[in-house]
C-alpha cells in the first residue's frame, strides 16, 4: 500500500515518460501494483473461506480511495476507469493466477 501511495502522490509534472509505450507502461503498473496488493491481503486472510473475494474487495476499495487521494495531487487526476478495469482486472488475474498454481489444494 505504502508502495502505490508513493507512486500515486508524485506530481503530474515529475512522472516520466515512456513515449509510445506510456499508457501501456502506466496502465500495466497498475494492474501489477493490485494484483501484488490482492496477493498480500490474501495471505492476511489465509484462514478464511472467503479469503479470495475479501482480498479482492479490499484491494479494489483501496484503488478507489488511491484515485481520491490523487485529485489532491498537483497535475494528477482520478480515474474511475483505473478503478474498475485496470486496478480492479489486475488484482483478480493476480488472485487467479495464484489460485490456479497454488490455491485449489488448499480450499476447505
Amino acid at each position: 500500500m505504502a508502495v502505490i501511495f508513493i507512486f500515486s502522490s508524485q506530481p503530474g509534472d515529475s512522472l516520466p515518460d515512456f513515449l509510445n509505450w506510456d499508457y501501456v507502461v502506466k496502465k500495466g503498473g497498475h494492474a501489477i501494483g493490485y494484483g501484488l496488493l490482492a496477493l498480500s491481503y490474501l495471505h492476511f486472510f489465509r484462514y478464511d473461506k472467503k479469503r479470495y473475494w475479501l482480498a479482492w474487495l479490499l484491494a479494489v476499495l483501496f484503488s478507489a480511495t488511491d484515485e481520491f487521494h490523487q485529485s489532491f495531487v498537483p497535475g494528477r487526476h482520478p480515474s474511475i476507469y483505473d478503478v474498475l478495469i485496470f486496478d480492479n482486472l489486475g488484482a483478480a488475474a493476480g488472485l487467479w493466477s495464484y489460485f490456479v498454481r497454488w490455491g485449489k489444494k488448499n480450499i476447505k
